[in-house]
């Protein structure tokens, strides 16, 4: 099954977070933000790559590079 990214998810859709693929910083950047890997999060919005998403009652908006960087899991 090919991975499939933040930024690449229909807008409406629930994914759980599975790994990121940037460096330390990155990922330090997310867990400062409340996303990390396990958590689900709605897509509220994506356009050309950028993505807002809802967590525990927060939207977060993430530039493109960073929501190609998230790789995600579906949810049913």
């Amino acid at each position: 099954m090919d991975s499939l990214t933040l930024a690449q998810v229909a807008p409406g859709r629930r994914v759980k977070l599975a790994a990121v693929r940037g460096d330390r910083n990155l990922s330090r950047r997310l867990l400062a933000l409340g996303l990390v890997v396990g958590k689900e999060v709605e897509v509220l919005h994506s356009r050309k790559g950028d993505v807002i998403v809802a967590r525990d009652g927060n939207r977060l908006a993430l530039g493109r590079h960073v929501a190609e960087q998230v790789v995600v899991e579906a949810v049913e």
